[in-house]
């Protein structure tokens, strides 16, 4: 019986140790997520005022699906983004 109580508590805190590093990889990938997404939406913000400023009339609308956009593609997501909207322009 003592072997299976010494089996058993090794056994759960092997589980415990995978789930907290599969939680900290999860929080990890909420925490870049957001950053990629709150700096593209700041690069959108400082784009879209450089370029009015420069009468160059590509703008990119500050919404939900630019924002994941964003916090998924990243910085190529904002290329996307105003490639796009560059060709529907023309």
């Amino acid at each position: 019986m003592e072997k299976f109580g010494g089996i058993a508590a090794i056994l759960i805190v092997c589980v415990l140790v995978l789930v907290i590093g599969a939680m900290g990889r999860k929080i990890e990938w909420v925490i870049n997520f957001v950053l990629r997404a709150v700096m593209g939406t700041i690069g959108i913000y400082f784009l879209n005022g450089l370029l009015l400023a420069r009468n160059i009339s590509v703008v990119v609308g500050i919404n939900p699906v630019t924002f994941l956009t964003s916090g998924i593609l990243g910085f190529p997501g904002l290329v996307v983004l105003y490639g796009i909207n560059f060709f529907k322009v023309l």
